[in-house]
Parts: C-alpha cells; sequence; structure tokens
C-alpha cells in the first residue's frame, strides 16, 4: 500500500516510536493520522487527530473503531516492560505484559480487521523487538509477549491474506527512547525505525527487520540452544562493552 493518502492509527503516539511513527507519516503524506494514548492530553504533536485509547481494554478498543472508521492503516506500537522474570516475578506482571503486548495488539487487530477489510484491506504493522526469539534475564516476561506477539502476528498474517490485508512484523533490538534509557549501548533512532517499517509497508514485506542487532539475532535461529545461548552471551558481552 501507498504511506500517501492513507488514513493511520498509532497506539501509543505519544512519545518514543509512536510519536516518530505519527510524525514521520504525516511528513510522507499520510491524509490523517490518529494519535492514540491512554493519556491523550500528553499527544503534543501537531496535526494529528487524537484519541484516547488502552489497548488493554477491550471498550476502550472497540470505542476508538468506532472514532475511526476511516483507518486504512494500524500501527500496533503500544507496549510495557516490567523488568519481570517468569520464575521469581510476579505473576501479575507477567499476565500485564501479556495482557498488554500480545492480547492488546490482537485485540487491536481483531476490532480494527472489518474496518481494513471495508477500506481494501490496508495493513497492520505490529512493533515486536529481537528479544521475541531470546531470553534474557531480567526481562523473561517481556520475551514471552512479544515471542507470543510474533506467534500471533503470523496467524494473523494468514488469516487475514484473503480480505487482502498485509501484516508487517517489525523487528529492532533498541531504540532511542524511555524504554531503553538504562541501555548504554547503540540504539536506532525512532525517526528511522519508523521510516523502515512504513517502506516495509509501501513494499509489501511481511517482516522487517529494522537494525543489524534484529538481523544478526534472527541469523542464529537454526542455531542448537546450547550454540544459540552461548552466541547471545558473547554478543550481548559486546555489546556492552562497545
Amino acid at each position: 500500500m501507498d504511506i500517501n493518502n492513507s488514513v493511520a492509527l498509532v497506539t501509543g503516539a505519544n512519545r518514543g516510536l509512536g510519536r516518530a511513527f505519527a510524525q514521520r507519516l504525516l511528513e510522507r503524506g499520510a491524509r490523517k493520522v490518529y494519535a492514540t494514548a491512554r493519556r491523550p492530553e500528553t499527544v503534543d504533536l501537531p496535526g494529528v487527530e487524537v484519541l484516547p485509547l488502552d489497548i488493554a481494554d477491550p471498550a476502550s478498543v472497540r470505542a476508538a473503531a468506532e472514532a475511526a472508521p476511516d483507518v486504512s492503516l494500524l500501527i500496533n506500537n503500544a507496549g510495557i516492560s516490567t523488568g519481570t522474570d517468569l520464575v521469581t516475578g510476579s505473576l501479575d506482571a507477567v499476565r500485564h505484559e501479556l495482557e498488554t503486548n500480545m492480547f492488546g495488539h490482537l485485540g487491536m487487530s481483531r476490532e480494527f480487521a472489518p474496518t481494513l477489510a471495508r477500506n481494501g484491506g490496508g495493513a497492520i504493522v505490529n512493533v515486536l523487538s529481537a528479544v521475541s526469539w531470546f531470553g534474557i534475564k531480567g526481562a523473561n516476561a517481556y520475551h514471552l509477549s512479544k515471542a507470543a506477539a510474533w506467534a500471533m502476528t503470523n496467524g494473523v498474517r494468514l488469516e487475514l491474506a484473503e480480505q487482502g490485508t498485509l501484516v508487517t512484523a517489525v523487528h529492532l533490538g533498541l531504540a532511542d527512547t524511555d524504554m531503553a534509557a538504562g541501555w548504554p549501548v547503540d540504539k536506532i533512532a525512532p525517526s528511522d525505525l519508523a521510516d523502515a517499517a512504513l517502506d516495509g509497508v509501501e513494499a509489501g514485506s511481511a517482516e522487517v527487520l529494522a537494525d543489524q542487532w534484529s538481523r544478526d539475532v534472527k541469523s542464529r535461529l537454526p542455531l542448537t540452544p546450547e550454540e544459540f545461548n552461548a552466541a547471545m552471551d558473547r554478543a550481548l558481552a559486546a555489546l556492552m562493552a562497545a
């Protein structure tokens, strides 16, 4: 699909990657951009149409779909990271990450699928992570939620193919946002991530590996678990030492 003249809805558009998506959509000629956030008063980007939205609340998702019947491009960006492990961490926190990062994206896709069909098919972008593919101590709830979101994205892609809806999975290592502020490593600029994702949509790509980190991690998936974990330990050590 063509970004120019599209009507897009971006979740979590008040900061970070979501704000960058909304801004680049406007700059690339989108006819309308719905910028959504749990606290809509925090959206400060001129030129967007602001909507309240909590993706973990089905009633809020339904209200957003009713308020935006002209959407042709859905950007599922909103997400959380609680810094929780699976065995020793709070089970409520694990569930919260799954409810937001996987079920939240799935709920948005389910609610907006009929809208996209009515508007010619359009596209869904799910912002995932290289952590979809590997566990990391201190953030395994995030790993679980992103791995589940990756599987969900692959399933939704198959189910929506007949109505002509492109479903694009976007993977990245770290972006220069508040969520990654504690990591003293090289990070992709939010605007570069948004451009890579939107370029992928225009090219009809099912998957976008937005940076070298995500490309390197995916290339290791054919390894045995032992080989993979050893390779990731070396890569993480080199990343932190750089």
